[in-house]
């Protein structure tokens, strides 16, 4: 399970939409959640935009900038934080990863969050993370974490 602030997963919307209709970028940081129910339980602390760099169709792809990459690794050296994921919106596309997306996905241990939108609004949000053989990804839950669950109502 990852899990997320609300306000970042904001920032996340808010930049595919004003990106729209390329695709936006960035990469999530964040930790091990102690308080999470299981060893693999991630919380993201901070959202990191790129500007696409892609050289492909940026309708169609993404490609975070390597600078930012290697700023922030330097950055969260020797504490607790760590780059946990990568994200990025499909626009006028399910929040699926593509065939392109599992052919970009060479570090198996980090959580692809992805955004689709439709006519330039945010629609769906998924995460998924690289099955143990590296072949396909596999759907992860995603939570914020300021998330409640509706108190029970009674049908009538």
């Amino acid at each position: 399970m990852i899990f997320i602030p609300g306000a970042l997963l904001k920032v996340i919307i808010d930049e595919a939409e004003a990106a729209a209709p390329e695709e936006c970028c960035g990469l999530l940081v964040g930790r091990d959640w102690a308080d999470g129910q299981s060893e693999s339980d991630l919380v993201v602390t901070r959202v990191a935009p790129s500007i696409n760099v892609t050289e492909g169709d940026p309708l169609k792809s993404f490609e975070v900038g390597p600078k930012l990459r290697f700023d922030l690794m330097r950055e969260i050296k020797d504490t607790d934080k760590r780059i946990i994921g990568v994200y990025h919106s499909h626009p006028d596309q399910s929040a699926q990863p593509s065939a392109r997306d599992l052919a970009q996905a060479w570090e198996p241990d980090l959580t692809w969050l992805i955004i689709s939108l439709i006519n330039g609004q945010a629609v769906h949000t998924t995460a998924h993370a690289l099955n143990a053989d590296a072949t396909q990804f596999e759907e992860v839950g995603l939570r914020t974490t300021d998330w409640q669950p509706y108190p029970q109502r009674e049908i009538t």
